[in-house]
Parts: C-alpha cells; sequence; structure tokens
C-alpha cells in the first residue's frame, strides 16, 4: 500500500501541516505529541488523525516539504558577482544547517526506520531532497567552469563529495546521540574545511 492512499485530504488538510510544520521543526519527530501539534493547528485530534492516521505520515508529508524548499534554496542564490568560494559556501551553510537539525536529524532516522514498510519513500525523498540539490550544484560547477573558476570532470561525483563533506564530523554523532546537537560555530569549521578541501580538488586557482 501506498503511503499517499493512506493519507485524506479536506479543507484543514493545509491547516494542519502548517501548525505540524512548525512544531516538527521545533521539537523534531520524537519530541512532537500530537496533542501538540493539534493545538497548534487549531484542529481537533480527530480532525488530525481524520487526515493523517499515523503520525509517521504526517512527518513524512511535512518532510518531504520541507526538503524540497529547503533543496530550492540553492537555486535562489545569485551566482553573479559571487566566488565559486562564496557560493560553495553559501551552498554548504545551507545544506549542513538542515542535515544537522533536530528536524533534520528526524527526517533521516524516520526514512530509514519506514523505507522497509514504504519503499516509496526513500524514493521520493531522494528526488525530491538529495537529487534536486545534485541537479543544482551541478549547473553551478558548469556556470563557475565557464567563468574559469572549477574545473569538474565528473559533475554528479563532484556534488556528493561536496555534500558529504558539509556533515563531516558531526552527522553521525547527531544522528547517534553522541551529542544533542551542533553550534553555528561547528557547522562554520565543517563547511570552510569543505570548501577549501573541494577547492583545492576542483578549483583553477594557482
Amino acid at each position: 500500500m501506498e503511503v499517499e492512499s493512506l493519507i485524506k485530504r479536506g479543507r484543514k488538510f493545509d491547516q494542519v501541516i502548517e501548525g505540524a510544520s512548525r512544531v516538527f521543526m521545533a521539537e523534531g519527530f520524537e519530541g512532537a505529541s500530537v496533542d501538540t501539534i493539534a493545538r497548534e493547528a487549531g484542529v481537533s485530534k480527530a480532525t488530525l488523525y481524520s487526515y493523517f492516521p499515523d503520525k509517521k505520515l504526517l512527518f513524512i508529508e511535512v518532510a518531504q516539504r520541507e526538503i524540497t524548499r529547503q533543496a530550492s534554496l540553492i537555486a535562489e542564490i545569485d551566482h553573479n558577482g559571487l566566488s565559486a568560494r562564496e557560493v560553495l559556501t553559501q551552498i554548504g551553510t545551507n545544506l549542513a544547517t538542515l542535515l544537522l537539525s533536530k528536524f533534520g536529524i528526524s527526517v533521516y532516522r524516520v526514512v530509514i526506520a519506514e523505507a522497509g514498510r514504504f519503499p516509496e519513500i526513500g524514493q521520493q525523498f531522494y528526488c525530491q531532497g538529495p537529487c534536486v540539490t545534485v541537479e543544482r550544484m551541478m549547473a553551478f560547477f558548469k556556470h563557475a567552469e565557464d567563468r574559469g573558476e572549477l574545473k569538474v570532470e565528473d559533475p554528479h561525483l563532484a556534488a556528493h563529495q561536496f555534500a558529504e563533506l558539509c556533515k563531516a564530523d558531526c552527522f553521525f554523532e547527531v544522528l547517534l546521540g553522541i551529542k544533542p546537537s551542533v553550534s553555528a560555530e561547528d557547522i562554520k569549521r565543517v563547511v570552510d574545511s569543505a570548501v577549501e578541501m573541494f577547492l583545492t580538488r576542483y578549483g583553477t586557482a594557482a
């Protein structure tokens, strides 16, 4: 059975999504209660359950929307007037901030946990999140190559390499509960190093 077939839509559907998004972003999946979500959305628990019979289904819907929105932020970066280093730093900061947030970690945990029961969940997340991000990074690489700043032989691989570099040293510690969170300073340290390593490999500056 597909996830979408378990979800019903109605007049207050968007209202439920907006309220749930605020709660999940603040509390993550584990910390968000159905009572709190219903209260924040201004609906009864019966109404919430009429749309989403399972809290995980609601979280998945919210997460898909948020990941799509976050991925689109990369496309909104104006490449003109910015160096490759500046653009990569913005992209890396956006990526790391989402991946290492309480919400981002919750997304990863739930998708992995549910992918066996609902295989389309993993496919949807990959297509709406990582794939979009990779495609937009590849477009930037082409732009930077045209300006003579980068030389990237395999743009698809390079985009995945950069994304992995941006979560190095922090992601699994937070995912496994070794560290409760990371600071903005931690993210800056990791992203700055990721950009430096990427430019050392792919940059054209002497």
